[in-house]
């Protein structure tokens, strides 16, 4: 099993191949940090902290019950968070079948979308421009849909992670089209 490796700040890939017969399974993996989740709770600690301090700078009385239910809410809130933030989300590529996208929850829930190789006509790479950011995204085009079917839904991997897959994906789809044209 052979596996490549792309890290920054937010993101880790990772690329696995060999793992089954003849080579013929193509996985990606694009992960989030461990250190996204633990940020977000300091900052929300921080943000309950500095709501508490403000009052009691105003002279305001502040009892042992606003301050559980503050906690209470805070610990709600990181838990809401915990259950929604993404792990993982996976591409695995199988050139004779489809591919099939994969997000996986830190709470251990999974989503998974297979997508058969027949119905892929193209992968493509949108550079998408917010008033606020600019980031690349992967979609597929398919047959039979109006709208793109985003490939990361979570997760917003820079160029450098896409582009490995994209390539995968482009030669994945050719393979489809030349099996589905012989028949």
């Amino acid at each position: 099993m052979t596996e490549k490796r792309i890290a920054n700040s937010r993101y880790t890939y990772m690329h696995e191949t060999g793992k089954w017969p003849a080579q013929t399974v193509d996985i990606h993996h694009v992960a989030a940090r461990k250190g996204d989740l633990w940020r977000r709770a300091v900052f929300f600690s921080a943000i309950a902290i500095s709501l508490i301090a403000y009052c009691v700078l105003l002279g305001e009385d502040i009892s042992a019950s606003i301050l559980l239910l503050h906690s209470g809410v805070g610990a709600f809130f990181i838990k809401l968070l915990r259950r929604k933030l993404v792990e993982r989300e996976s591409v695995v590529i199988i050139p004779a079948f489809g591919v099939q996208l994969e997000t996986h929850f830190r709470s251990g829930r999974a989503v998974r979308r297979f997508v058969p190789i027949d119905n892929i006509l193209k992968p493509v790479l949108n550079e998408c421009v917010t008033p606020v950011t600019c980031y690349w995204s992967l979609a597929l085009i398919l047959r039979d849909e109006e709208e793109l079917t985003l490939v990361f839904k979570a997760s917003r991997p820079p160029l450098t992670m896409l582009l490995p897959i994209w390539k995968a994906l482009c030669a994945a789809a050719e393979t489809g089209e030349k099996s589905s044209s012989t028949m």
